[in-house]
């Protein structure tokens, strides 16, 4: 902490913390490629936004794309066309995200306890392993957590500090922006449980009154929320196209409501989170609750408001994704930076409390331990089972987990006295490494742009090219448009009788496709055999591999609908 005090007339603390925090989040930014299964989708669409033009409807080559409102392509777009590098721009508006919402938490810190308190705030939360790991990458939940943040940080003002009913007419219109990055945006709200439970069981509450401007903060949502609503539906209306009908519906109830009551993806126990998630994912905190728990119990038994609203939302936000079937852990990210906020206060007495540290340094000594087992286990003792890994992933691990473990023994010098610290500077060197190493090693085993180079090369600048059984890092990496028959297809058979019938109508025309697409139209033989990409044979055929039985039965058969997608030559 002594690092991060403030010197007179010199920078405050929290700009050294928001600059750590740009160090260890931005490296790696430039080195690598939107890796599945998300990243290469949602950059696809935001760059076909910027060279289409067409930014109220997103697509997935060329195909509507209804499963997320538009917010975060938008953000993910302009800062495309800013950086005018779609390897840059992925990634930046998770980092803009998370440098936001550690502002938020230290100031909201800052303000409700002290400034001590604030820097704590933001340091836990830049040391919890979940909150990084989505900072680093270019999914839509670091957004969403600086909006449901920016809501929380809002009405927290307004109920724990007001009145301020300026800051509460910002949570909700965060609120409504975080609807159209993520159905849930509205996870601020929550916030009214506990403070209506402190608010008739008399704990010590601002007196706010207000009557009518109440009505403030949801017409503020709503007027956020319409702002891409009304157009949408305006469009969709005078469309009058039954993909575009399909869309609204989609996105309005199959997404939201349908999913959350009847999930079909995803399907897990109620009690995933508190299982497989929380006590990982939400290290270093988890580690140290035999000793917040009381902490927390006494502040409670006490009446302070304060951890009972920020604790209180942590407990409804997982609540509420477990009551959903469909669950994936990234999902309760929102959740974290409001227990960052309620265990910051702590975090001075922890630091000084010898089990803490013995359970950090502990912790610490188990992951080294546990990686070099790993590194022993499969280079020494079963070195078959190491070559299968590395075949199986297309990359070798090895020096990269070597890396994790020198990370780990060059913060064990600490001792057991400061493991905590330990434990927490050992979690951002693994991310530095993470960005800066892993990133360019791993980036031709987790995208296939070195096919696609391959694949325009071995075809000409002429040809044109089709998919069958794709996936969108095809089509964000293709040099030239691309031909397919249709988005997230169920009838694989289908769509390779559709793709024979397009590659005999016409010359110089090639398909790229995977093993389990090939059937008995193709000639093996004759095949080209491009690259082993995602786990999986990627081959190149013409008119020349098809048998001529097939041929002849694709020749005459009816044309096929398809579509041409990707950025021109």
């Amino acid at each position: 902490m002594k690092a991060f005090r403030d010197l007179p007339g010199r920078v405050p603390a929290i700009a050294w913390v928001l600059l750590l925090a740009l160090v260890v989040i931005g490296a790696g930014i430039g080195l690598r490629d939107p890796w599945p299964a998300d990243e290469p989708r949602f950059a696809l669409i935001a760059r076909d936004m910027v060279l289409s033009g067409q930014w109220l409807f997103p697509h997935v080559g060329n195909v509507l794309y209804p499963d997320k409102p538009p917010l975060y392509f938008w953000i993910m777009a302009a800062c495309y066309m800013v950086t005018g590098s779609l390897r840059v721009a992925f990634l930046l508006p998770s980092l803009l995200a998370a440098l936001g919402t550690l502002w938020l938490v230290h100031d909201l810190g800052r303000r409700l306890w002290n400034e001590r308190t604030g820097i704590f705030a933001a340091l836990v939360l830049l040391a919890t392993l979940q909150f990084v790991l989505q900072a680093k990458s270019a999914q839509i939940d670091a957004t969403l957590a600086f909006f449901t943040t920016l809501g929380l940080y809002g009405l927290c003002r307004h109920l724990l500090l007001g009145p301020a009913w300026g800051w509460y007419v910002v949570g909700f219109a965060a609120a409504g922006a975080g609807v159209i990055t993520k159905g849930v945006g509205f996870l601020p709200l929550l916030v009214f449980i506990p403070w209506a439970y402190a608010l008739l069981a008399r704990w010590p509450l601002p007196r706010i009154g207000g009557g009518w401007r109440w009505a403030l903060g949801p017409l503020a949502m709503l007027t956020v929320i319409a702002a891409w609503l009304a157009p949408m539906l305006i469009a969709v209306h005078f469309a009058n196209d039954l993909a575009f009908d399909a869309y609204r519906d989609n996105i309005l109830f199959k997404q939201t409501a349908e999913r959350y009551a009847d999930a079909w993806h995803h399907v897990e126990p109620f009690w995933y989170y508190l299982v497989e998630v929380i006590p990982v994912f939400w290290l270093p905190v988890t580690l140290v609750l035999p000793w917040l728990v009381p902490a927390w119990s006494r502040a409670l038994r006490a009446h302070d408001p304060r951890p009972l609203l920020l604790l209180g939302w942590v407990v409804l936000v997982v609540l509420f994704f477990s009551m959903s079937a469909g669950k994936r852990g990234l999902y309760i990210l929102p959740a974290v930076p409001a227990l960052a906020l309620a265990t910051a206060p702590c975090v001075d007495s922890l630091l000084r409390r010898r089990g803490v540290n013995l359970a950090g340094f502990g912790a610490l000594a188990v992951i080294a331990l546990l990686l070099l087992l790993t590194l022993l286990n499969f280079l020494v003792l079963r070195p078959e089972k190491g070559a299968l890994l590395v075949e199986r992933h297309e990359a070798s691990p090895w020096l990269f987990v070597g890396l994790l473990i020198g990370a780990a023994l060059a913060w064990m010098p600490l001792g057991p006295k400061r493991g905590m610290t330990a434990l927490c500077g050992f979690f951002l060197t693994v991310w530095l490494i993470y960005g800066l190493y892993a990133y360019p090693a791993f980036n031709d085993a987790r995208s296939p742009a070195s096919m696609m180079r391959k694949a325009g090369a071995y075809i000409g600048p002429e040809a044109e090219l089709a998919l069958v059984n794709w996936r969108e890092q095809l089509i964000l990496h293709a040099d030239r448009p691309v031909v397919h028959f249709g988005y997230r297809m169920r009838d694989d058979d289908a769509e390779v009788d559709a793709a024979l019938r397009w590659l005999v109508r016409g010359e110089r025309r090639y398909l790229l496709l995977p093993d389990e697409a090939l059937n008995d139209c193709f000639l093996a033989d004759t095949l080209h055999r491009l690259d082993f990409v995602h786990r999986r044979n990627w081959w190149l055929a013409d008119v020349n591999t098809v048998t001529p039985a097939c041929r002849e039965r694709a020749q005459t058969a009816p044309e096929p609908d398809f579509v041409i997608a990707g950025k021109k030559r």
